[in-house]
């Protein structure tokens, strides 16, 4: 099996895919993110050179994908890992994870921020895994149970 971590700048289609179908699991109404316009602008915040998009490939296969933005000038916040039920257990998730954190430090960032639900355990287990710890909340969710997590650099 041959993985590969692509940035997907010249694949938006891939990525807008697997956005698709990563919003569509969390059946969340993702209005107060302003996703549609994310969705619309990309790689919009996700762009060079202050953020990152990237999209994994199994032998050929679109598996996940990963972005990273800009907060501020100390913080990125990690956004829309997902990978594909058919290729988890491949670590892929943690693939894409460790290459948004390489690139943060490379940038210049102090810390990663993400949110996530209590539900998706299997996601929270990988956060805590690469060294994410529960934070306060840096905005207002009005999903009861998002949790708030970041990583020092």
């Amino acid at each position: 099996m041959s993985i590969e971590i692509r940035e997907s700048y010249s694949n938006i289609e891939d990525i807008k895919i697997l956005f698709k179908e990563y919003t569509s699991l969390l059946d969340i109404d993702l209005t107060y993110q302003n996703y549609a316009e994310e969705f619309s602008m990309l790689p919009g915040k996700y762009a060079k050179p202050t953020g990152r998009l990237y999209t994994a490939y199994v032998d050929g296969m679109v598996a996940g994908c990963i972005g990273l933005r800009k907060l501020d000038a100390r913080r990125a916040e990690m956004k829309r890992l997902y990978v594909r039920s058919q290729f988890r257990g491949c670590h892929i998730g943690k693939m894409l994870a460790e290459q948004v954190i390489l690139d943060a430090k490379d940038i210049g960032y102090k810390s990663i921020v993400l949110d996530t639900l209590s539900t998706m355990e299997n996601a929270r287990r990988l956060y805590r895994h690469l060294g994410f710890i529960e934070t306060a909340p840096y905005y207002e969710s009005p999903v009861e149970d998002t949790c708030f997590l970041i990583l020092s650099l």
